[in-house]
């Protein structure tokens, strides 16, 4: 028999568990049994082919080839030093590929983590008691419990329905939902509708399933080769940065090209050309910029996390600092998500019938209390609590239930009390009034007139007016939702998170615009708008009514307000306010945290689902907020603007080092001077004295100036005119002269004199280009301080508030000690000790930058 055709008693008897659901010793021996409920992934690429990839991408091909013709002009040329440029270069692309895979593989590991610190958790009876457990050790007869917003854990079998429909979209591409029955069917597993299989998706009611299969034994798992695992791709920047090396790369051997061939045309010798060809192409080329990027992606969405914020995708810190529009709801975002009762009104007072509202509270609701512990809807919750503190225990049978639903907007259960049949309705205010024709008064069940009906919605008003949520509750001994008793209203209030209002002020500075769209009545939304400061004068309210009516153009109009509120809102329609914001060029953040917000997280471009809201929301968004806080969004977006700026604050950095490296072997190739600085003295700074500063700034915390600005636009990119002319006019002819005045002074002193050559094995040639070398290194000390921000004062940050810069300085310079003095730092890269004058008449260079700088953030900001 299959399991769809029995009845609920015999797939009880079949998969040997009860209404109690399994006893914890059998669930543990069935798990041992059967297995982890999980879809095998299959096989990753291995961590070798994932090192070989970092060593053939495009910058590493050309310095692939330029390790070759360093090899081969040793080969016809032997002792000019090519073979250690040979073996350097080679150096040079294994370090960027270990620490390329470094990062990606700690990345994955991160991602590893951030499936931990989201585990699928399912509501299962075990012992005859609820409780939480993970989804991975679900066993077959196992009894879960499902609701709204679940995604379903295993292929079960329905015993108990109340309006539960599921999506099965995952599953069969089909995306109707599905009202799901306990009663017994026939036909095809698939076809039937008391099955429920994994990977669906309840998107209303609630009810209770017996799990028949696990992991790969179920449906999903027949036709799927991996999990729904997060999936890392490239970000825009990323691609941006990649592309923006190879126009370097090509450029750096365009300009050597053309170098050796007006060598040529000069009369200098091949392999000096050839020397110098390949020195241009080293010292331009960003040897460390990608591996900097990918570590400061990594640091950025770690402290994202300590900062509550979980970025499911790297793509998604960047996404975050363009963000121009936030839409969000109200409850448990701005609000604390701690519902309280606040105030009931009766027409009469009289003590039966609030009485009657309070039973209504208690019965029409899905919250429970277990474990002395309440658990639900956080409205419910509050209503089962007042309730509950007031009646004391109220025991009534449940027959049937119609689950709210934000159409409807109400909900109904059909209860016993006192042998008594009643259809017990709570919801919006004016839908229960629509659906009334009495009012309980005085005990009596009178006629409700339009006299009556405009008292209660100006207690209704009035209510609102105080800022609370206001839910209307009625009754009726007929059949559900018909002839309905109008009893009276519970007014709930869910306090403003106290760190929402400077948020919000933080935001409206940073030229955010902050859309709140709620299911809550327009008086209730605005009072609380006004209070937390996001409204201030008369915004432009949109009810449900009248959205629905709308055009794309009107609504896209009414958009371009400064203030705007939509009230009376379900779910669904966030999809189409984030598609026209879109299409107005805005990039839309948008909060959800129910099933039927998946839509719009999707189509947003940052999704930021609820920690506590539903599996569904959490997997259709980019980012999920640990704590549920408003003010999370707004340090996550400072965060995201902070990364974006501190790249392109490392790569003026580096590009500052690289026109200090290229101008001397200009000078070289035009004025026939000694070439000033050596390829292996290059990449002593390219790798080895500049990476760490730069990984430093790229771990900058974020400066106040962040926040005081409008969003960026697309067609902002990371090299600008500005950031381009202060490296190429300001920063890059500094560092350019310190090192050229070093090498000169040097040379003058050892009683060098114009056009004379020098062997490059000669001590004053070694010494000079040590100095040339030495005068680089020690400005970039200064550049560093400098670049740690385009707009703030050195001072105002303060000089030691960036450790990590401290410490990358530190290395900088004993990094530079080592090379000048010690042995084997003069063998390797081809120096020779400086006397300690020399270091004197270098140590204003620096000086003279941060100053210089200084001064062009006080005249000119970038």
């Amino acid at each position: 028999m299959k399991i769809n055709e029995a009845k609920i008693e015999e797939v009880l008897r079949l998969l040997d568990t009860s209404f109690n659901g399994l006893e914890e010793e059998e669930a543990q021996r069935r798990l041992s049994y059967f297995g982890y409920n999980e879809i095998k992934e299959i096989k990753k690429v291995s961590l070798i082919f994932k090192f070989f990839t970092q060593l053939t991408h495009f910058l590493a091909i050309i310095l692939w080839i330029a390790a070759a013709l360093a090899f081969i002009s040793n080969y016809l040329n032997p002792h000019e030093g090519m073979l250690n440029l040979g073996f350097a270069i080679i150096g040079v692309i294994f370090i960027n590929a270990i620490f390329a895979f470094i990062q990606e593989y700690k990345a994955e590991r991160a991602i590893e983590k951030l499936k931990e610190m989201l585990p699928f958790y399912v509501k299962v009876i075990r012992n005859g008691k609820e409780k939480q457990i993970y989804a991975r050790e679900l066993v077959p007869g196992d009894l879960i419990i499902l609701s709204e917003g679940d995604r379903v854990p295993a292929d079960s079998r329905i015993i108990q329905s109340y309006s539960l429909t599921v999506n099965n979209a995952s599953l069969t591409g089909e995306s109707l939902p599905i009202t799901l029955t306990q009663e017994p069917q026939s036909g095809e597993l698939m076809e039937s509708k008391n099955l429920a299989f994994a990977g669906a998706t309840v998107v209303a009611g609630h009810g209770k399933a017996i799990v028949f299969a696990t992991g790969m034994a179920t449906e999903f798992g027949r036709i799927a080769h991996l999990t729904s695992a997060i999936h890392i791709e490239k970000t825009p920047l990323q691609k941006e940065i990649a592309q923006t090396s190879k126009v370097i790369a090509l450029i750096a051997f365009l300009i050597g090209l053309i170098f050796f061939i007006i060598g040529i045309f000069i009369g200098r010798a091949f392999w000096e050309n050839f020397i110098f060809a390949i020195g241009v192409m080293v010292a331009l080329v960003p040897e460390g910029m990608l591996p900097t990027v990918t570590l400061s992606l990594a640091i950025a969405s770690q402290r994202m996390v300590k900062r509550k914020a979980l970025v499911k995708t790297l793509t998604s810190v960047e996404a975050l600092g363009a963000v121009t529009v936030i839409c969000t709801d109200k409850t448990g975002t701005i609000t604390q998500n701690k519902m309280e009762v606040k105030k009931l009104w009766t027409l009469d007072n009289h003590p039966q019938t609030i009485k009657r509202l309070l039973e209504i509270a208690y019965l029409c609701n899905n919250a429970i209390f277990l474990e002395n512990q309440y658990k639900g809807d956080p409205t419910e919750i509050a209503l089962l609590k007042y309730a509950k503190e007031k009646l004391g225990d109220f025991q009534s049978q449940r027959i049937s239930e119609i689950p709210f639903d934000y159409e409807r907007k109400r909900m109904t259960t059909i209860n016993l009390i006192n042998h008594q049949k009643l259809s017990l309705t709570k919801g919006a205010t004016e839908v229960i009034l629509s659906l009334c024709n009495f009012i309980l008064l005085n005990e009596q069940k009178i006629p409700l007139d339009d006299e009556l009906k405009g008292k209660i919605i100006e207690a209704y008003h009035s209510l609102m007016d105080e800022g609370l949520r206001v839910l209307g509750f009625a009754y009726s001994e007929n059949e559900p939702e018909k002839e309905m008793i109008f009893v009276g209203l519970i007014g709930l209030k869910d306090p403003p998170r106290p760190e929402v209002f400077e948020a919000i002020k933080k935001c409206q500075r940073a030229g955010i615009k902050i859309i709140l769209i709620t299911g809550d009545a327009t008086k209730t939304a605005l009072a609380i708008s006004k209070e937390i400061g996001l409204v201030k004068e008369n915004p432009v309210i949109i009810e449900g009514e009248e959205f629905h009516k709308m055009s794309d153009r009107e609504l896209k109009e009414k958009l371009s307000y400064k203030e705007i509120l939509f009230t009376r809102m379900t779910p669904k329609d966030k999809l189409r306010i984030v598609t026209v914001l879109q299409e107005r060029g805005e990039r839309v953040a948008v909060t959800g945290d129910g099933v039927n917000d998946a839509p719009a997280l999707k189509k947003a471009d940052i999704g930021i689902a609820m920690g506590s809201g539903t599996e569904v929301a959490k997997e259709a968004s980019k980012m999920i907020l640990l704590d549920d806080n408003f003010a999370t969004i707004i340090t996550a977006i400072e965060e995201g603007r902070t990364i974006y700026e501190n790249i392109r604050k490392f790569i003026s950095y580096f590009f500052t080092s690289n026109i200090a490296e290229l101008i001397p072997y200009i000078g070289y190739a035009i004025f026939k001077i000694p070439l000033p600085l050596t390829l292996m003295q290059i990449l002593a700074i390219d790798l080895g004295s500049d990476i760490l500063p730069g990984l430093a700034l790229g771990m900058e915390k974020p400066t106040k100036e962040v926040m005081n600005q409008p969003p960026r636009t697309p067609q902002e990119h990371l090299l600008n005119l500005k950031l381009l002319g202060r490296v190429f006019f300001l920063l890059g002819p500094l560092e350019t002269l310190a090192g050229l005045f070093g090498f000169f002074y040097v040379l003058k002193s050892g009683g060098w004199e114009w056009n004379k050559s020098l062997s490059p094995f000669h001590p004053l040639y070694l010494q000079a280009t040590t100095a040339c070398l030495t005068g680089i290194v020690i400005t970039q000390v200064g550049n560093a301080l400098a670049c740690r921000s385009f707009k703030e004062s050195l001072l105002t940050m303060g000089i030691f508030s960036n450790k990590f810069l401290l410490i990358g300085i530190f290395f900088q310079i004993y990094f530079q000690l080592f090379i000048v003095y010690h042995p084997v730092g003069n063998y390797i890269f081809c120096t020779y000790p400086l006397p300690f004058r020399v270091w004197l008449i270098l140590i204003p260079f620096p000086i003279f930058l941060i100053i210089s700088e200084e001064l062009r953030k006080k005249l000119f900001k970038i």
